[in-house]
């Protein structure tokens, strides 16, 4: 599931740089964690590095937001998607 920062949170600024998806933002008045970006850092690492970083403890699965691990998995790949551009050969090339 994607995770989520807690009105705990102290804007500290430690969590936003620490994010491989560019999920967490500052809102109006704490960070925020866009759970179309949020893998847990599956994919990147093996806990999620907000998490590590975070003074308070503010920052607890969304249980808005279930996601098992393959589902995370998934995220991770359409988000990282890298589409190579297709060559279409010129009339004129010899095969």
């Amino acid at each position: 599931m994607a995770l989520m920062i807690t009105d705990e949170c102290i804007n500290c600024d430690v969590c936003e740089p620490e994010c491989p998806n560019a999920a967490i933002s500052l809102g109006p008045e704490i960070y925020e964690i866009d759970p179309g970006k949020c893998t847990e850092c599956v994919g990147h690492f093996d806990e999620p590095q907000c998490v590590q970083v975070c003074p308070v403890a503010c920052i607890p699965p969304n249980p808005a937001h279930i996601e098992d691990r393959e589902t995370l998995w998934l995220k991770y790949r359409r988000l990282t998607l890298r589409v190579e551009p297709v060559v279409v050969p010129s009339p004129d090339a010899k095969a």
